[in-house]
């Protein structure tokens, strides 16, 4: 799995992030990619970060590596925004995007992929580094789904999820 994450979204709605990043962001940054780096080495995704760099980046845009995460700093002119859309449409099965941006949620929808807030993935990330792993090869099938209990006793035409529901659902389950 591909998860793409518009970095300065996720720390501005996150409680810890925006904190440290309020002092110094640079600070907001290193916790976040540290954090990123841990949850990597649990689950095993393949994750970019994407960092707006349209004020004050560089001529072209930057790329590095940095535990095993791709941190990308877009080059001057460019929002993040528009180079998650760039990433994502060339490879859009199987990315998740992380981002509370509903213009881009809107833009990477249309491509296919999957949106996650940055809200439900920061608790998804804090529950997995806290938890370190563990239960992680626990079948998650054996627990009771409250969002489907089973056969209602009314007559007629079944609600089923859409195929793109079912997509998303089977996506996030692997987060």
């Amino acid at each position: 799995m591909w998860i793409v994450i518009d970095g300065y979204n996720l720390i501005r709605r996150s409680p810890r992030f925006s904190l440290l990043d309020r002092r110094d962001m640079e600070e907001g940054r290193e916790a976040l990619l540290t954090t990123l780096a841990a949850y990597r080495r649990i689950k095993g995704h393949r994750i970019t970060v994407v960092f707006d760099g349209w004020e004050r980046g560089g001529m072209s845009e930057q790329v590095k590596l940095a535990a095993g995460l791709q941190v990308v700093f877009t080059r001057r002119g460019e929002q993040a925004d528009q180079a998650i859309l760039r990433f994502v449409e060339k490879a859009p099965s199987g990315a998740v995007v992380v981002t509370s941006d509903r213009a881009l949620a809107d833009g990477v929808a249309r491509t296919g992929a999957v949106t996650l807030s940055a809200e439900e993935f920061h608790e998804r990330l804090d529950r997995t580094v806290r938890e370190g792993g563990e239960g992680e090869f626990q079948k998650e099938d054996d627990e009771p789904d409250s969002k489907y209990p089973g056969p209602r006793s009314r007559k007629g035409p079944t609600r089923r999820p859409s195929k793109q529901a079912k997509r998303r659902i089977t996506t996030l389950k692997r987060l």
